[in-house]
């Protein structure tokens, strides 16, 4: 009898599952189509008629689903806000995605349009284009969506509204008061935002911020981030004679700005990557349960390396989570005169590198910037905010010209956090494997703002493929991560905290 009703349970279960996986997939269907229309919308940031189309899209998207919804005017582009109808009785979750994108060369791209999805499948190393009528009933997870913003970020934003439906079509009532915040300038540092939160606080107040944005750990696992870097830029500019000179008439003769900066930038750093500015880490302090943490990362530094076809990575940190820790002061680009089948035989007027200094929540931005420009003038340059004049031309034998980016601070939410155990408790439940915890990632989205003023905890919980080519020609949604969107936010969405 025992074993009767163990089996009938066991069946129940198991239909219950299957009932899951079948809804979840029929609505991957109406997702799929939702998204293609979605991503049919340019959504090029630097483009304001672009987003006030994506901004009416969403208007009609969340309305439909019953969220009451708002154009919050910045002084830029406007930020999309919804909520559903607030129950004070419940906690409240806020979200926040972003509705523009990248700009695209289509000429960059394996299809016609970037703009007008594509569905393609695995083949080799690549991928075949296959048509539309190919998907039927069945969907193929493996299967993918090729088109600009489909990772990101608004396949995120097309998995909540498909989360809203299957919620509403089975009867379940959520736990948690639903807010939307949806950024129109992520892909272009977000600038307005620190001063519109503090102008709609009281609209944005919440329990928690959940940052649904960028790629799943590498393995493809359940993933949840406590905190990310921040960042700001430094320019730096060297000088040699006024306009470009013969090097065969003043080669050893007129100083060098190519060498002034190279010389310049290999005071900063040792040869293992380490900052030699003093001060520049101060304030960090990893403990072993910190570590143990950082080491639970499920990372191969050589595959790593590997991937990324170099020897020996730099040093800062002895593994690559535990390197993120810290901040970084990193050479994104150098130029001088004219290279390759342009190169001339001169003494360049000038050089210049530009800089980006990742930071860590332990370092300020306008600190470690202070710090950069202090060893600069130790090292015998005189430091200018500006194109330096004839007369200081004159007067100073080495100059550097300094131009300063702004400050996107850094966040980390502790990782005992009641909503961050109830987040990873919950997706362990609706995924059924252990999700991968990462105090802090290596990239920047520019939500500190939130924290900062609202003072909540903050978590990102991304959705989609890790190989998805964002940012770049050929952007792509895997299928099976719609899926794996809807489980997600149907799981939070549905399960009350203890």
């Amino acid at each position: 009898m025992k074993k009767a009703i163990l089996l009938a349970s066991l069946l129940s279960a198991f239909s219950s599952y299957a009932q899951d996986e079948v809804a979840i997939k029929s609505q991957v269907a109406d997702a799929i189509n939702e998204l293609r229309d979605f991503i049919s919308i340019p959504n090029d940031a630097l483009n304001p008629d672009d987003i006030d189309r994506n901004i009416n899209w969403l208007k009609r998207k969340f309305g439909e689903r019953g969220f009451n919804t708002a154009v919050l005017e910045t002084e830029n582009l406007p930020l999309f806000f919804a909520a559903l109808p607030m129950n004070t009785q419940k906690p409240t979750v806020l979200i926040y995605m972003h509705l523009d994108g990248q700009s695209v060369d289509p000429t960059k791209w394996n299809q016609p349009d970037p703009y007008e999805v594509v569905l393609k499948a695995p083949e080799g190393d690549g991928f075949k284009t296959i048509s539309w009528d190919e998907l039927n009933d069945d969907i193929n997870y493996d299967w993918r969506l090729f088109g600009r913003s489909t990772s990101d970020d608004k396949s995120p934003i097309v998995m909540l509204l498909n989360t809203i439906d299957l919620l509403k079509n089975e009867g379940t009532e959520m736990p948690f008061n639903v807010k939307v915040i949806l950024d129109s300038e992520e892909e272009k540092s977000s600038k307005p935002l620190p001063k519109a939160v503090k102008e709609y606080r009281d609209l944005l107040e919440a329990d928690f911020l959940m940052i649904v944005d960028g790629p799943v750990h590498a393995s493809e696992k359940p993933t949840v981030v406590y905190g990310c870097r921040g960042i700001t830029t430094l320019s730096l500019t060297t000088y040699g004679p006024i306009q470009p000179q013969h090097s065969g008439h003043y080669g050893n003769y007129a100083p060098n700005p190519g060498f002034q900066l190279a010389q310049l930038l290999a005071t900063m750093k040792d040869t293992n990557g380490k900052v030699l500015i003093p001060g520049y880490y101060d304030g960090i302090n990893i403990d072993e349960a910190t570590l143990n943490i950082l080491k639970s990362v499920p990372d191969s530094d050589e595959a790593i390396a590997e991937k990324l076809q170099f020897k020996t990575a730099e040093k800062v940190g002895s593994f690559y989570q535990e390197a993120l820790q810290y901040p970084s002061l990193n050479i994104r680009g150098l130029e001088s005169a004219w290279v390759g089948a342009k190169a001339r035989t001169i003494v360049p007027e000038s050089a210049t590198a530009e800089l980006d200094l990742r930071l860590v929540v332990e370092s300020d931005g306008t600190r470690l910037k202070k710090l950069v420009k202090d060893h600069i003038s130790k090292q015998g340059y005189k430091v200018l905010d500006h194109e330096p004049s004839k007369e200081e031309r004159m007067q100073f034998d080495k100059i550097v010209y300094v131009k300063e980016g702004s400050v996107t601070d850094a966040f980390r939410t502790s990782m005992d956090n009641p909503y961050g155990v109830f987040l990873t408790k919950t997706m362990k439940e609706t995924f059924g494997e252990d999700v991968i915890q990462i105090r802090t990632m290596g990239g920047t989205v520019p939500i500190a703002p939130f924290i900062n003023e609202l003072k909540i905890p903050a978590f990102i919980v991304p959705a989609v493929n890790p190989d998805n080519n964002q940012h770049s020609p050929n952007e792509n949604v895997k299928i099976g991560q719609l899926a794996y969107g809807i489980k997600m936010f149907y799981g939070v969405l549905s399960t009350p905290m203890e």
